[in-house]
């Protein structure tokens, strides 16, 4: 199955995604390389950018690219994430909440789809979402859930995982949407079991 040719993005969305990425990637540059102060690493993901012209987190299609670039780079910065960073993703519950938990499920079950056609590579980077170098097997995204002092994405995380299960809820369009099968519903109802039953 391949997701990306189901799925279209006007020019709009598609520009200011890429000017979140790109923007993402420089944070990150600078984050490595220490040339961001603790609160400059806050202030940027959390002010107007001209850049980005957005905040990273205040906004979906900038919180799509902060995570998009955040958890699947090939830095440990998401293996462990800074205050700052915690601190710029609580301050947007509404948009974080929702995003986070979803890409807990997709690289769940992305993960397994990549293995099934044989593209190791790219499950690869599917479980690099899902796993934390030198950790405890938590993924990237649960460490993130349970580091957010933010109650709604368990709530989140409950709805789904009952839309994984039942194949009904408040999230069975997003799972039809995908076209995600039984055992790809399965995988996403684990992972999310995982930070839930904890």
């Amino acid at each position: 199955m391949e997701i990306l040719e189901t799925v279209t993005f006007d020019d709009a969305f598609a520009k200011r995604l890429q000017r979140s990425i790109a923007f993402t990637e420089s944070i990150m540059t600078k984050m490595v390389t220490g040339e961001l102060t603790s609160p400059e690493i806050t202030e940027a993901m959390l002010l107007w950018s001209r850049f980005a012209n957005a905040s990273l987190v205040k906004t979906k299609n900038g919180a799509r690219g902060f995570f998009v670039t955040y958890l699947t780079s090939d830095s440990t910065l998401a293996d462990n994430p800074s205050p700052e960073v915690i601190t710029a993703l609580e301050s947007s519950p509404d948009i974080v909440a929702e995003l986070l938990v979803k890409n807990l499920a997709m690289s769940a079950a992305m993960g397994l789809n990549h293995r099934r056609n044989g593209k190791e590579d790219m499950a690869q980077g599917s479980d690099r979402v899902r796993c934390s170098v030198g950790a405890a097997p938590r993924t990237r995204s649960a460490n993130l859930i349970k580091q957010l002092n933010m109650p709604s994405l368990f709530d989140i995380a409950q709805q789904l995982r009952q839309s994984a299960l039942t194949g009904v809820g408040n999230y069975q369009e997003f799972l039809q949407r995908w076209r995600y099968d039984s055992e790809q519903k399965q995988v996403i109802h684990q992972a999310l079991s995982e930070i839930l039953d904890e």
